[in-house]
């Protein structure tokens, strides 16, 4: 009778190929359009945060999310929605400085964007069968990657910076009813939308359940989040896309370059 070793199958070695893929299609294009996207919108949102200009428009009390919440003393008069308990700030620490870190971390850590930019930036890997050009695979365990775990502690904050823009978009129609209006309040239900299907609000809404029978209330709340979740992608890209409409309209209104269209003043 053979021993196990003389039945067990051989173990051959991986195949020997010079070339970094035999792939032939356009392998890097999604890598690279993903980086492309992402660049344009930290660009944007990084000069805009600190030109200090076309955040508020005091006649239809259009705020930019991007200012919001404003805090100091620099802050233009009735663009600060909470008071200014913050003194004079100077000119390279932005005005929202308080929600800007917070907002960022939320989208370094989330799970998509985690998906996007370790294929696109990272090249962990940057797509399936094309070899990473890192010599090892450390995970989340160290750093810079392992602040992904703090994930869920950005979303509590980020939940509540929807909700402080939420009350923006309300305190907006003190100067009546324009396109700005509709723009703001979009904005405001596509973040909702992005943060909601968040897979820690999933956690915070039904993990650590044993018996959904026994929590009906919090079984219907999850369930609901779990739907949003399936289109957190599309979210989390249009968020992007509804960031940059909403501010660049306010700065174009609230500098005079273009009118706002008004339904009801």
């Amino acid at each position: 009778m053979a021993s196990p070793a003389e039945t067990r199958t051989p173990v051959r070695s991986r195949a020997s190929i010079a070339a970094r893929t035999l792939r032939t299609d356009r392998w890097w294009v999604p890598p690279l359009l993903t980086t492309l996207g992402l660049a344009t919108f930290v660009i944007y949102a990084g000069i805009r945060s600190f030109m200090r200009t076309g955040y508020w428009d005091a006649e239809y009390h259009y705020l930019t999310p991007f200012y919001s919440p404003c805090l100091s003393d620099s802050c233009l008069p009735g663009s600060a929605h909470f008071g200014t308990p913050i003194g004079e700030l100077p000119g390279f620490i932005p005005l929202a400085f308080l929600s800007l870190p917070f907002l960022l971390g939320f989208r370094l850590t989330c799970y998509y964007y985690r998906k996007a930019y370790y294929r696109s930036i990272w090249f962990s890997p940057p797509a399936c069968a094309v070899a990473e050009p890192h010599a090892k695979y450390t995970g989340e365990t160290r750093l810079p990657l392992i602040v992904q775990n703090a994930h869920r502690y950005f979303f509590y904050v980020a939940f509540l910076i929807t909700l402080i823009n939420t009350y923006d978009a309300i305190v907006a129609f003190r100067g009546g009813f324009g396109l700005g209006n509709l723009i703001l309040v979009g904005n405001v239900v596509l973040l909702w939308c992005y943060t909601l299907s968040c897979h820690s609000c999933r956690h915070v809404t039904g993990g650590r359940l044993k018996h959904f029978s026994k929590n009906p209330v919090r079984y219907w709340i999850w369930t609901q989040v779990s739907r949003l979740n399936t289109r957190h992608m599309q979210f989390a890209w249009l968020t992007l896309g509804t960031l940059v409409l909403t501010d660049l309209y306010v700065w174009l209104v609230s500098t005079d370059v273009i009118s706002d269209l008004r339904f009801i003043n």
